[in-house]
């Protein structure tokens, strides 16, 4: 019997493209209009069977913001063959038809048939299984996220609403009453490092039973194993983290018309602010303080084909803080971490310890243990670099307040379920995707005895941050801070 309902749902969808396409069509945009869907369908078909991605409006953020180098990682061959098959070869027959004039009365009569036609399709089905459809739609509204092409085009329409704006949008200012009084004697010298993908099962400090973290464990640092992330990507966790907003208010309008935490650190006067970037881009975040690229060679002095390393973050910090040092100091470095599928390209050859690995970014084709090894490995990478931070801080405690912050922007899926990346929406996102590693080092003198094991989230990083530099301000919620606390 389950068959028939099958068949009924697929007629149901059929019909209803016809009618959304008959409706929005014309004689001049049909064939641009349906080989455009064809395309798009194409690609959007591969990153749902391969990857089980939705493509909702995140997903479509995601796409506009990722550079070409990141896209390069996306590229196979079983791609093309989606492309080449479910694309371009239909788009080519769409292209040869042949559409034969007719008037502008007999176009309206068509119309109006086949809009008729399917619409009364959907209702004698809808009410012939009327039973099946109401516990169906009610027991399974993720699975209209996978409806291929409408859900991507409705995806776009809403991303187009998310950006855009009925009114004038006045940017709001915030935190203008900030200040650090009295100055801080010794200065506080801060590196927020922001990772990228790195899920916190995967650390051994959470009793992982690899060692992922073999450095970071001989320091003296707080390992919170209970970090949840604002969002599942980069594009939506990254601003989120260093909004006022808290994962329930924050929206991608709110969060480019309102000032962050950096900004109103920046009103003190009294902080050096700079940004390193070594993923996409800050997204957003360090539109108004200083910011510099490490993703290419121009910066970075440490890039090997193509591939620039996260250490390279960390050349010229010296000099940095000299320049600045009858100031305080937060620098941020933004990692290129545990970006996917192309894990083995997050690390140097010395780091693959967890062998065999996966080698390329069809995830599908490898092992779910070569995919964690690939993927442990660059945490073994990660964990390297963040030692490195921590010995660099080691050398100016005695003249700075110096600590070390560590928050992953988001976590990752690596095959359970089917399911790889991240980037799902946050109500059926796996924990895998939002429970994130997040380490903390303060150097000798500037302890704090923190509880490790309690829940916090990204929404907890303004008021850290702002209480970490004693700064005063009516935006500052001492409730909020993890160190108050």
């Amino acid at each position: 019997m389950n068959i028939i309902y099958i068949i009924s749902l697929s007629i149901v969808i059929v019909a209803f493209n016809i009618f959304l396409f008959t409706l929005v069509s014309s004689k001049y945009t049909l064939k641009a209009m349906l080989i455009t869907v064809l395309i798009i369908s194409a690609f959007t078909s591969y990153f749902m069977d391969v990857y089980h991605v939705i493509i909702d409006n995140i997903m479509i953020q995601n796409s506009l913001q990722t550079d070409i180098k990141e896209s390069l990682d996306l590229l196979s061959f079983k791609l093309l063959l989606y492309v080449i098959f479910l694309g371009l070869f239909p788009a080519y027959l769409v292209y040869r038809i042949e559409l034969k004039p007719i008037s502008f009365k007999a176009t309206i009569l068509s119309k109006v048939k086949v809009l008729f036609g399917s619409l009364l399709i959907i209702v004698l089905l809808l009410l012939s299984f009327s039973k099946f459809y109401t516990s169906f739609l009610r027991e399974h509204k993720p699975l209209r996220f996978y409806v291929n092409p409408t859900y991507w085009i409705y995806s776009i329409g809403d991303y187009i609403a998310l950006v855009t704006n009925s009114g004038e949008v006045k940017f709001k200012q915030i935190g203008l009453d900030a200040k650090i009084s009295p100055i801080n004697k010794p200065h506080k010298l801060v590196i927020m490092v922001v990772g990228e993908a790195t899920r916190a099962d995967h650390f051994s400090l959470n009793g992982y039973k690899r060692e992922t973290n073999p450095l970071l464990k001989k320091e003296n640092i707080i390992n919170f194993k209970n970090f949840y992330s604002c969002g599942t990507s980069t594009a939506v966790s990254v601003p989120c983290m260093f909004s006022v907003y808290n994962r329930s208010d924050y929206s991608y309008k709110k969060g480019r018309a309102t000032e962050n935490v950096l900004d109103v650190i920046k009103h003190t006067k009294q902080v050096a602010i700079l940004w390193r970037d070594n993923n996409s881009d800050s997204k957003g975040v360090a539109l108004r303080v200083p910011f510099e690229d490490f993703k290419y060679g121009e910066k970075n002095t440490l890039c090997n084909d193509g591939e620039c390393r996260d250490e390279g973050m960390l050349v010229g910090l010296d000099k940095y803080i000299e320049q600045h040092k009858n100031q305080d100091i937060l620098i941020v470095l933004h990692q290129m971490g545990n970006h996917g599928p192309a894990y083995y390209k997050r690390y140097p050859k010395e780091f693959e310890k967890f062998t065999p690995v996966c080698k390329t970014n069809q995830l599908e084709n490898c092992t779910k243990e070569s995919i964690a090894n690939a993927y442990d490995n660059a945490l073994l990478y990660s964990d390297y670099f963040l030692s490195k931070v921590i010995n660099l801080l080691k050398n100016y405690q005695n003249s700075y307040d110096t600590t070390m912050f560590y928050i992953a922007d988001h976590g990752e899926s690596l095959g359970e379920k089917g399911i790889y990346l991240h980037g799902l929406p946050y109500f059926m996102a796996p924990q895998a995707q939002t429970h994130v590693a997040s380490v903390a080092w303060f150097g000798k003198n500037n302890q704090h005895k923190l509880d490790a094991n309690k829940h916090y989230s990204q929404d907890n990083l303004f008021d850290t941050l702002l209480g970490i530099f004693n700064v005063k301000s009516e935006v500052y919620n001492k409730n909020m801070d993890i160190l108050n606390n």
